[in-house]
């Protein structure tokens, strides 16, 4: 596996599996190499469609609008999965008009290219953004300006958040795509919630106090009340748990089954605009917001999300993951595709949706089920196993009877397993750069 750095590569030159790259190097390299059949990299090209937050609402806006052409109501609703959205400068118009309607409501602007929470205010005046509207292009006609507004989305604030201990919370949820034709999504057990250090409060006084409002570990990190034992989170199964205690079963079954719909429908929503690629997948991050009514709300996905880890929670949930993705991704060509599960990931939907529950089973998604990915890989490893007892052919090709996933032993590829462990060691080392401390405490 061959990392983006500082040095240039001409990895057209070099002997590699699988690339692991930042979103920049797909821009600017992807169209001018030559990929073998088995190399593969982890964006695909016009990722944007999905991770700009101002794109993301366009495509969600439109599935809906499609639908509602076609007189599939009931289908179209299950779009409304974000807060009221306007792209400025572009929407400010009917922005205006809808701010006019909603009297003492609270806003929050966003800048379409920035992460982390940096650029992000809330206001309820219109005057609070003038500084904003007065930038020269954003009253003159386009291309009479040599000075060009950043774009920015505006969304209705969420008023009623969930709140645990009178604090706000959001979660992190994380979704492999290995094709978009046919759409291949496979969802992640473990997740983590992110607290603010503050107690929520809506009064005026707080709208600058960011960190109350913004969950981000960048942001949360700036406090003097971070904690860096418990990273300020909580992994998703506790959250489930401490959820059914609270509101009952029905009630969290039918929230995690929305969010699984909110990874799919928005999915969905870019899939005809998404350059498919068979060299291409991607890890995407989902930032989900819960309010009073355990309604979930999407508030915008990540093309490149974090995979350093404050906490040894964080270090082994992120570890283990990466470690699924690349058994999933399967340069070594030991499955099938059609696995169901495979360790903490689940298939949701492949050319339509995917259901791997017993009929009587409460919950209808595993999020937040107990992650068993250790026991279920030992399990996947023997029934690859029979398969190649039963077919030497495909002993031959892919593994030999005592080979396994992410097992160097008897696979004819030992090249490739070599890959794949490089790629596994290297993410460790860069996930515990912050890590280590914590995990020698524990």
């Amino acid at each position: 596996m061959q990392f983006s750095g500082s040095v240039p590569l001409c990895l057209s030159d070099l002997d590699w599996d699988l690339h692991w790259c930042d979103k920049e190097w797909i821009h600017d390299e992807f169209d001018h190499i030559h990929l073998q059949p088995h190399q593969r990299v982890n964006h695909f090209r016009n990722h944007y469609e999905l991770t700009r937050k101002d794109l993301l609402v366009k495509n969600m806006k439109r599935a809906k609008r499609q639908l509602e052409k076609e007189s599939r109501t009931d289908e179209a609703q299950s779009y409304n999965v974000y807060p009221t959205t306007y792209v400025l400068p572009m929407e400010y118009s009917m922005f205006v008009e809808e701010f006019k309607k909603h009297h003492n409501a609270l806003w929050i602007m966003k800048p379409v290219g920035k992460s982390q929470g940096k650029g992000i205010f809330l206001f309820d005046k219109l005057s609070q953004i003038n500084d904003w509207k007065t930038v020269p292009s954003f009253r003159q006609p386009e291309g009479q300006t040599q000075q060009t507004a950043e774009a920015y989305v505006v969304q209705k604030y969420v008023e009623n958040p969930l709140l645990i201990g009178g604090k706000k919370f959001d979660l992190r949820l994380y979704a492999l795509v290995t094709s978009y034709s046919p759409l291949t999504v496979y969802f992640y057990r473990s997740g983590f919630a992110r607290f603010s250090h503050t107690h929520f409060s809506f009064d005026n006084e707080n709208l600058t106090d960011i960190g109350m409002h913004l969950t981000n570990v960048a942001v949360q990190k700036q406090s003097e009340k971070y904690d860096e034992k418990s990273g300020g989170k909580w992994d998703v199964r506790r959250m489930k748990m401490y959820l059914m205690s609270k509101y009952g079963e029905d009630k969290v079954n039918q929230l995690t089954t929305a969010i699984e719909n909110i990874i799919i429908k928005s999915l969905l929503s870019v899939q005809k605009s998404m350059i498919n690629d068979k060299h291409c997948f991607e890890l995407y991050g989902y930032d989900i917001l819960i309010d009073s009514n355990l309604k979930p709300w999407l508030l915008e996905v990540n093309a490149s999300p974090s995979l350093t880890a404050n906490t040894k929670d964080d270090y082994d949930l992120k570890c283990g993951m990466l470690d699924d993705v690349l058994t999933i991704v399967d340069v070594e060509k030991y499955l099938t595709g059609n696995e169901l599960q495979v360790g903490g990931f689940d298939l949701i939907y492949k050319g339509g949706p995917v259901s791997n529950h017993p009929q009587n089973a409460i919950f209808r998604s595993y999020l937040g089920s107990m992650n068993d990915r250790q026991q279920q890989l030992k399990k996947l490893a023997k029934l690859l196993a029979m398969r190649a007892q039963a077919s030497p052919e495909a002993a031959t090709t892919a593994t030999t009877s005592s080979s396994a996933p992410g097992s160097s032993s008897g696979a004819t590829s030992q090249r490739r397993v070599a890959a794949r462990r490089a790629v596994r060691e290297d993410s460790r080392d860069a996930a515990s750069n912050a890590a280590q401390p914590a995990a020698s405490k524990t």
